[in-house]
């Protein structure tokens, strides 16, 4: 099924408060959390952690789980509890915690009854260009007077011209409430790529940019099972390499996965950040981000950086100092 996201309304409606808040971020906004609600003891304690660090260093946080992930190699995959106890986990999460939300949808149904408790309806990067306009008196959640933030992920087969078409689709909806996402590309059959010059090429579309630092590391159907079958591998010691180049070139947000034992979870265990180093990553990011400035072309300064050695998160080296180098125009 195509999902049906949007109708043509009469007029454009205003950019929300948590749309402005995350657009104006400094040095950038973070969605983070686990892949796949697991069970509300989880999400709950996963998201007091996340929140705790991202208080801590500052960031703006969106708390990020699936209620069913439906883009499953394997049929007997784990996907979640469903949307309907989904969505009570999470609503849960916003209470307790007073966090925004975001969640993803895989069907035109899901999209009123996720808008109810999700402050960004995430949609999938298989779905980016599946977004048919309906007729005005079957809009839905994504296009109704909700509004919500629609954070759209950038097919792993499209090149970044076509978020822009993308976008303008929502915002055709009356929804300027738009931001886009940049995940990878393939690169040949089990491995995905990411093509830094998209951070800025995405920037056509008009509204902010994510760079998600965990799925772009996925290797899909990479990974052979014993007793047989395929299920997705990942690079989880490479997301510090993508989210350093992402945060440089100036992106406005961060997504990723983050989970308390990524080696016992149920799904895309291999591309989801330990909880116990996202502080120190966090940091790093920060610091890269706040020196190098790039987050607005128009004030790009002649400047290189100069660091140490990267570290090695978990040991007890370190980290790097960064130093910006003022060099002659």
């Amino acid at each position: 099924m195509s999902l049906q996201l949007f109708s043509f309304p009469k007029r454009m409606a205003a950019t929300s408060p948590l749309y402005n808040q995350l657009k104006d971020a400094e040095p950038f906004f973070l969605l983070a959390g686990p892949n796949v609600i697991e069970s509300e003891e989880h999400i709950l304690r996963m998201a007091k952690h996340i929140k705790h660090i991202a208080t801590k260093v500052g960031l703006p946080l969106v708390f990020k789980s699936s209620f069913d992930k439906a883009n499953r190699t394997s049929s007997k995959s784990f996907r979640g509890p469903g949307m309907a106890e989904g969505l009570k986990i999470l609503e849960k999460v916003k209470v307790a915690y007073d966090l925004p939300i975001v969640t993803d949808v895989h069907e035109a149904y899901q999209c009123e009854e996720v808008g109810k408790v999700a402050d960004i309806i995430q949609i999938p990067a298989f779905l980016c260009r599946q977004l048919l306009i309906t007729i005005p008196d079957r809009s839905s959640g994504c296009g109704s007077s909700n509004r919500k933030i629609i954070n759209i992920k950038k097919g792993q087969f499209c090149a970044p011209s076509v978020m822009e078409n993308s976008a303008e689709k929502i915002r055709l909806a009356g929804n300027p409430n738009v931001m886009v996402c940049e995940r990878g590309t393939m690169f040949g059959y089990n491995d995905l790529i990411v093509d830094p010059r998209n951070f800025e090429w995405m920037r056509e579309a008009n509204c902010p940019v994510v760079a998600d630092i965990t799925h772009a590391l996925q290797q899909p159907a990479g990974k052979k099972l014993e007793g047989g079958g395929v299920a997705s591998g990942g690079l989880r010691e490479l997301i510090p390499c993508i989210a350093r180049t992402a945060v440089a070139v100036g992106v406005d947000g961060i997504f990723m996965e983050v989970h308390d034992d990524p080696l016992s979870a149920p799904v895309d265990g291999p591309t989801q950040w330990p909880l116990r180093h996202l502080e120190e990553l966090l940091e790093e990011l920060i610091a890269i981000a706040e020196s190098s400035g790039s987050k607005s072309i128009s004030h790009l300064t002649a400047t290189r950086i100069v660091r140490s050695p990267p570290r090695t998160y978990g040991s007890t080296a370190n980290p790097g100092d960064l130093i910006t180098v003022a060099t002659s125009p």
